[in-house]
């Protein structure tokens, strides 16, 4: 089977140097690749109806007899029009086929044939416009449709896979050991690739399609735990009591039982043989720094010094505010790569002296000279910002301390399971009381006049507003930059405001400057990128108004949103898009009926996938092909205890039975986990 993905496509019959270029642009260069290049959607013709049975405007299959020779009339516009008349016996059908000159050659009189499309009914007549079509006598079964490229018909990828499928090896080995195959009821990998391309009814392609989940999960998973390769080593570092009750008593404000009952299974963690791996995950606003300082409490209470790492200076002097007023006995400090010389030095005196017990940074955290006396806990936000070595340089400069992860972005617990397999999760499910929902309203760029008068009342109400614009420079795609479009807001739109502009290229200190001065209402409108997705708390903000929408994930606009909705005024997201996509038409409309970023998280993992859920890979997911993680939830929970165990018995994959695991892993990662 590996040797597949080293023969070229353009060796398979039916594809020629021009094809070979519109099967790559699927990612599809070799034979190995079009066998794992799975149907999206199939077409079930292995039950074809009757005339009268068939439902209107459903597309089904029919079994008729053609009646007579297809007659041939020309059309106004110089079209040529086809008329077959077919019948199941009972009743008769019409057929109309446009410029289509071989149908009189392929459809002969009296031969039966099985015709796919939909019916629709016109007084007694029915008909049928352009049906596919197959000789009866060949038994056709279920037809697979697969993503397409111009030029490239599913049809033509269907004939040159059942090519691909005859270079298959009579005895061809399975990446699967058979004991595997044998306890969860899996078929050997040639059924599976014959039937999930070529099926003869649906449930020969449901057998097929579990057994490539399975595999692909557990290839998946195999990969992930290895590139991880934490091993659980004993706890060194124990909590020596829980102190989260002494630590709640401090808080301003009463916290939520779920805030309480994440600490209780962090804290247990840190008490327990081995050292806490745990993810704490909730919506825009739930509360997690609460959590994280909860933990550092506690850590500091127990002798040991605890880091958060965040990926902006911005997001990192936020925590540091927030931790520093309501951590009181806790010495804590900044550590950023804007900070003088000398305050450098004299924080890393104080992290290697034990005197600094909580240190909150970015990037800076992990430079050669930062060094800790007793770090016991490690704490990284926004993980999926960071590499896997990035955080493993920080948990390194420690003796395997405790780990917490905080992600502000909600991950359906499916992709979470897949992402970190190691951690156990903790969910704040419950919001903050005084938290309001922000209501979001979706309009095309027409109505943007309307906005901006909306925007404007807000304003001289003393409110503050975001505009989120999704391109920096000047000139691409038709688009203005921001520089361009905040202009035209301060000649047109809003003039007279006093309008800032933030973008990813501006230096760090510029950055700072803008964001203080809208945090301290100097600034009535933000005009940004996406910088602001993350790190700004002005409860004044009333407003987030975000061009393009249709440029974002679900997620990412979910994030841009919970920047307003923070005080005690209502709060308004304004969705621009003139796109008319039926896929992004839904999504945005996903965004103006819920709040709940879990079943946001859950919609976009459906309409992206998990490779790009997040916008990017630097979380280093490979792309999956056949696994849905909305609908294979239980399956990935097997491959996963699959994998465990195959990695507790032979953690290199190098025995006989796991080189055909070791082999796809490799294929699946590039070579990543070697």
């Amino acid at each position: 089977m590996r040797s597949l993905f080293s023969i070229k496509i353009e060796e398979l019959k039916g594809v020629g140097e021009k094809r070979a270029k519109l099967f790559a642009k699927l990612g599809v260069p070799t034979v190995g690749a079009l066998l794992r290049y799975y149907p999206r959607a199939y077409e079930d013709w292995s039950e074809p109806l009757s005339i009268r049975q068939a439902p209107l405007d459903v597309p089904c299959a029919i079994r008729a007899t053609v009646l007579q020779r297809p007659s041939e009339a020309r059309i106004r516009g110089g079209m040529t029009l086809y008329k077959v008349k077919v019948s199941d016996g009972e009743s008769d059908m019409e057929l109309t086929y446009f410029n289509n000159r071989y149908i009189p050659l392929m459809l002969k009189e009296g031969k039966q044939y099985i015709f796919y499309g939909k019916v629709k009914a016109n007084f007694s007549k029915r008909e049928m416009t352009a049906p596919e079509f197959a000789d009866a006598a060949k038994g056709p079964g279920v037809h697979p449709i697969y993503p397409l490229t111009q030029g490239l018909s599913s049809r033509i990828i269907e004939s040159v896979v059942q090519n691909a499928l005859e270079l298959l090896p009579d005895a061809m080995q399975d990446p699967i050991p058979e004991a595997i195959r044998m306890k969860y009821g899996l078929c050997h990998l040639r059924y599976a690739l014959e039937n999930i391309h070529c099926p003869r009814a649906m449930k020969d392609m449901e057998i097929a399609r579990r057994r490539l989940v399975f595999e692909e999960l557990l290839i998946l998973q195999l990969g992930l735990l290895r590139l991880k390769g934490r091993s659980r080593t004993e706890n060194r570092l124990r909590l020596l009591r829980d102190d989260s009750d002494g630590y709640f008593r401090l808080l301003p404000f009463k916290p939520t039982e779920a805030q309480r009952r994440a600490v209780k299974e962090a804290v247990a963690d840190m008490m327990g043989s081995h050292p806490m791996n745990r993810l704490i995950q909730g919506d825009v606003g739930s509360g997690k720094t609460a959590v994280a300082a909860a933990l550092s409490y506690c850590a500091a209470r127990s002798g040991m010094q605890a880091a958060l790492m965040a990926p902006t200076e911005i997001l990192a002097r936020q925590h540091y505010d927030t931790l520093s007023s309501l951590l009181k006995g806790v010495h804590t400090e900044l550590l950023t790569g804007s900070l003088t010389a000398a305050k450098k030095r004299a924080i890393t005196e104080g992290l290697q002296s034990g005197e600094i017990q909580l240190i909150i940074g970015t990037h800076a955290l992990l430079s050669e000279d930062i060094a800790f006396q007793r770090l016991g806990l490690v704490i990284t936000d926004e993980q999926h910002r960071f590499g896997v070595a990035q955080r493993a340089a920080l948990a390194s400069k420690g003796d395997h301390p405790h780990t917490l992860v905080m992600s502000a972005t909600p991950i359906p617990r499916t992709l979470a399971l897949m992402i970190y397999g190691d951690l156990d999760i903790s969910v704040l499910d419950e919001m903050p009381p005084g938290r309001q929902t922000v209501d979001t309203y979706a309009i095309s760029g027409d109505k943007r006049l309307r906005a901006f008068r909306f925007i404007k009342k807000q304003i001289d109400a003393g409110r503050q507003c975001y505009i989120i614009c999704p391109m920096i420079e000047e000139g691409q795609n038709d688009m203005a930059s921001v520089n361009e479009y905040a202009q035209k807001a301060r000649e047109e739109w809003l003039p007279g405001c006093k309008i800032g502009v933030l973008n990813g290229k501006m230096k760090a200190k510029e950055k700072e400057s803008v964001m203080e001065d809208f945090s301290k209402g100097k600034i009535s409108v933000l005009i940004s990128t996406t910088v602001v997705e993350v790190g700004m708390d002005v409860p004044n903000a009333t407003v987030m108004m975000i061009e393009n929408a249709e440029r974002y994930g679900l997620s990412q606009l979910h994030q841009l949103r919970g920047r307003v909705g923070r005080g005690a005024h209502k709060s308004i997201c304004i969705l621009i898009s003139d796109a008319q996509n039926e896929d992004t038409v839904a999504r945005l409309k996903t965004m103006c009926l819920t709040n709940d970023g879990f079943r946001i998280a859950e919609q976009d993992l459906k309409l992206r996938g998990p490779g790009d859920f997040f916008g990017h890979r630097q979380h280093g997911l490979p792309e999956l092909k056949i696994a849905d993680m909305t609908q294979d939830v239980n399956v990935l929970k097997q491959a996963q205890a699959v994998a465990r165990e195959i990695l507790r018995e032979d953690a290199e994959l190098s025995s006989p039975a796991h080189r055909g695991l070791r082999a796809e892993v490799r294929q699946l990662f590039k070579n990543k986990t070697d």
